[in-house]
């Protein structure tokens, strides 16, 4: 696919929005659009933001932040963009309440339902135009104990998003598995993400060639 001169709209949470970025030019998309010749990279990046909507709002930051869960903000999306890309999961495992659910569900209240919700209602606002959709990358802690004693892995939700893109025969840039970013070892979490998170200018860089290689040789 060639991208010089697409509009291409990055739908994300906090490393898209950039947080561990020392500067706007190197978050990943920016990255991208420069290196790619991109004619605009939108950025609908938000931080903390979720696939699903959640069960329990009791602070208005809960509120704001299920407003904007990814479920509502993909419909604001500019509807004349030339291709899309999807890149979360990350904070439904790390600070999500929504359940997992089953893969027959459709609705945004749990994980699945949320990304059958997302990637149909992508297709539809953009047929026949290129969706990515990005794993979540890997992070220092992958896996928490729920207060019902339920453990959670970040690994769950990475399989899902792979399933239900698989079912939309949506491609799928799989970071979790190809990044090269793996915070356990010291000496990569030091280079590309020091808060176990969130990736530096370093780790954007490498963001931004995976994905500039998948979207020019892969779609």
């Amino acid at each position: 696919m060639k991208l010089q001169g697409l509009k291409v709209a990055f739908l994300g949470d906090s490393i898209t929005e950039g947080v561990g970025t020392s500067a706007p030019e190197n978050i990943y998309l920016n990255v991208l659009k420069k290196e790619a010749g991109l004619k605009e990279a939108l950025n609908y990046g938000v931080s903390g933001t979720r696939f699903a909507r959640q069960n329990l709002l009791d602070t208005d930051e809960a509120i704001e932040l299920d407003n904007n869960s990814f479920s509502v903000r993909f419909k604001t999306m500019d509807d004349t963009a030339d291709a899309v890309v999807v890149f979360g999961g990350t904070n439904d495992f790390g600070h999500g309440d929504a359940p997992i659910g089953c893969f027959d569900d459709r609705q945004p209240d749990t994980f699945y339902g949320a990304c059958h919700y997302i990637f149909s209602g992508l297709i539809k606002k953009y047929l026949g135009k290129p969706i990515v959709i990005m794993t979540p990358l890997h992070r220092y802690e992958e896996a928490r104990i729920e207060q019902d004693g339920k453990l959670k892995q970040l690994l769950d939700y990475v399989n899902i998003i792979r399933e239900v893109a698989e079912f939309y025969a949506l491609p799928v840039l799989d970071l979790y598995a190809t990044s090269g970013i793996q915070p356990k070892v010291e000496e990569i979490k030091k280079l590309y993400m020091p808060d176990g998170l969130h990736p530096s200018d370093d780790g954007n860089a490498v963001i931004a060639a995976k994905l500039k290689n998948f979207m020019e040789f892969c779609l």
